[in-house]
This record gives C-alpha cells, structure tokens and sequence, in this order.
C-alpha cells in the first residue's frame, strides 16, 4: 500500500507563494504517474499538475506559468511551488499517484488509484 503525505499549506495573501510537498512511503516517485489535484468547496477535483512517467510537466490554463511541479526521487517526494496565487486557487490540494504510466498525462482524478489526505491552501484578496 502506498502511502502519499501531503503538507505545507495554509494561508496567504493575493501574490504570495507557497510550497506543498508531498512524502510517499515507497520508491515510486520515479515510475509511477504523479500529479496535484485541488478541489474547492462545490466544484469537481481538478488537476493542477501532472509529472508524466518520463518526467514532464503538464499544467491547464489556470495555473501555468504560476505553479511549478517537480520531484526528489532521492527523498520519494514530489513538491508544487505555487506563485502568485490568486484567491480562485483557494482548494484542497491532494497529492497523487498511480503505477501505471502516463507518458501522455492523465487528467481525469479516476485514474489515479493512491491519494494523499489534502492540505488546505487559502488565498485572501
């Protein structure tokens, strides 16, 4: 069972930053398909980032060039620096995993089979 531990959320004014990590239990980080999910209150979960099994990066509209997802396979961790936040990017954010590859991306949360418990980001305009 693999286990995903998110944390470094909280709250920050419009234009701040903050950086979520995310520690897995397992040696998975380099082979599995990892991404960060947000859900808001009403809204469906959505993702924010997907780290492909061969290492890019993939982001929607909404977050590029604002939030940078990277990871440390040294320490089975993967991390989502988040710039510039807005107050639309107030969310729960989870942190997932699944081993099967995803070399095109994976944007549907259904297709991820392990989840971390969320961390809460709140932006304040």
């Amino acid at each position: 069972q693999v286990q995903l531990v998110e944390s470094g959320g909280g709250s920050v004014q419009a234009g701040g930053s903050l950086r979520l990590s995310c520690a897995v239990s397992t040696d998975t980080v380099s082979t599995y398909c990892m991404a960060w999910f947000r859900q808001a209150p009403g809204k469906e979960r959505e993702a924010v980032a997907i780290l492909t099994t061969d290492g890019r990066a993939m982001y929607p509209n909404s977050v590029k060039g604002r939030f940078t997802v990277s990871k440390d396979a040294a320490k089975n961790s993967q991390y989502l620096q988040m710039n510039s936040l807005k107050p639309e990017d107030t969310a729960m954010y989870y942190c997932a995993a699944d081993p099967v590859s995803c070399y095109g991306g994976r944007w549907n949360p259904a297709g991820y089979k392990y989840w971390g418990q969320g961390t809460q980001v709140t932006v304040s305009s």
